[in-house]
């Protein structure tokens, strides 16, 4: 039966595995937001590239050329607005690897010191069968 020090460390590392997991889950999600905003401006570079004035206007056209500048600034507009999404999106996904990298090293740490209990467990067992009275051995039972 594990002593009450062994269930603490199972317990803890129970608590750190769930963490580190909670944590992982935490860097995809972070991982997939910088994915979805970097989709997104290159979308809206792909958009801005096809608002792009021709090179011979139609004539007479005045008004089109109007609304496809007005449409051209408002997708410049949202490209810097992406920049800055994507910039913090990675910032982000720094602080979420930190984080993991963090409960990784928790989980390891309670790891290790559950790997010395049971090493320190051993060494106790063979200290007690060696500290144990030798059992004379009969050679033959009483006849």
């Amino acid at each position: 039966m594990p002593d009450k020090h062994q269930k603490k460390l199972g317990r803890l590392l129970r608590v750190r595995s769930l963490q580190l997991d909670m944590v992982r889950a935490g860097e995809a999600a972070a991982r997939d937001k910088v994915a979805a905003e970097q989709a997104l401006r290159a979308r809206i570079e792909q958009l801005a590239q096809g608002v792009a004035p021709a090179p011979a206007p139609v004539p007479g056209s005045a008004t089109s050329l109007i609304a496809a500048a007005h449409y051209r600034e408002r997708l410049h507009q949202s490209a810097h607005a992406a920049e800055r999404r994507v910039a913090e999106a990675e910032r982000g996904l720094q602080t979420a690897r930190a984080a993991t990298q963090e409960a990784k090293r928790d989980q390891s740490a309670i790891e290790k010191l559950i790997e010395r209990a049971e090493a320190n467990a051993a060494r106790r067992a063979m200290r007690a069968l060696e500290d144990m009275p030798a059992v004379p051995r009969k050679r033959h039972d009483p006849c």
